[in-house]
């Protein structure tokens, strides 16, 4: 929603279609015009975008019932998915893509819901140098930078390496702020006392408030999202024979966090702090 609307921002024409209604009706309120189906997006837009959840969701999406492909489209369309997933599927997605004539572009990015209103989006992009060019009017409102990091799939390589620092981070500040909760400091104060120093990031500043004052709306993303691309990473450095020990203890924390009885794995990212303050070692490690 957040992109799109800053499409429109830019003057830009829309045509747009959802899964939920109701999120559609929405955005046809800032003036996009709705499509029945992914189908007919196809047929009305040059340039597409997708932002999904999960493999499955972007192949349901473009190759499924009334799908993107599902129609005989004219004229060469670029395709650009920011949805984050494994490599291997996005390598699928751009020969069946190129063979029906499109070109895909796997171009997952960072920076969440506060960057994407602001259109300062980084974009991680995979795929042929000319089709990232023809993509220009779609992703330049929305991405301060595009990188261009090579074959298809390189994009979504990338955003596994992005989410591989993100979701440690994330974990260690829950562990951190539940500490100095414990130790007896105002950890309100916390992110802002770190501000500037070597253990400062965006996530401490976005996420340290939010898990000090346990405070969780609105949803700037979800345990089970963060979880999934875990997952991805660690299947990347499965493949690659990589030695990941750190992910792989990210890995099980994240796993607890969706299946423990005391979390709820669709509730925002800062709730991991409960891993930390309202569980026992005793019932994390055991």
């Amino acid at each position: 929603m957040p992109m799109a609307r800053r499409l429109l921002r830019s003057g830009q024409d829309v045509v747009a279609w959802n899964r939920s209604s109701d999120k559609l009706s929405a955005l046809v309120a800032h003036g996009a015009t709705p499509a029945a189906s992914p189908g007919e997006v196809m047929s009305c837009a040059d340039l597409i975008g997708l932002c999904l959840t999960s493999d499955q969701a972007v192949e349901q999406v473009a190759w499924g019932d009334r799908g993107l492909f599902s129609t005989n489209f004219s004229g060469r369309k670029f395709i650009a998915d920011f949805s984050t997933g494994s490599p291997s599927a996005a390598v699928s997605l751009a020969a069946r893509a190129a063979a029906r004539g499109a070109s895909w572009i796997d171009v997952p990015v960072s920076g969440g819901v506060r960057a994407a209103n602001a259109g300062t989006l980084v974009a991680f992009a995979g795929g042929d140098a000319n089709a990232i060019a023809a993509l220009h009017a779609l992703l330049s409102p929305l991405c301060e930078r595009v990188s261009h990091m090579g074959f298809a799939g390189a994009g979504q390589v990338t955003k596994l390496c992005n989410q591989t620092l993100v979701a440690c981070n994330l974990l260690v500040i829950a562990e951190t702020i539940a500490l100095a909760r414990k130790a007896g400091i105002d950890v309100a104060a916390l992110p802002a006392a770190l501000k500037g120093g070597f253990a400062d990031s965006s996530p401490l500043q976005i996420f340290g408030p939010r898990m000090a004052e346990h405070s969780f709306e609105p949803r700037l993303g979800a345990i089970s999202l963060m979880a999934k691309d875990v997952r991805l990473a660690m299947e990347l450095s499965a493949a690659n024979g990589a030695f990941t020990p750190n992910l792989a203890l990210a890995s099980e924390q994240y796993a607890r966090a969706c299946s423990h009885c005391e979390f709820d794995q669709s509730a925002d990212i800062a709730s991991l702090i409960g891993l930390f303050e309202s569980l026992s070692p005793a019932k994390i490690y055991t």
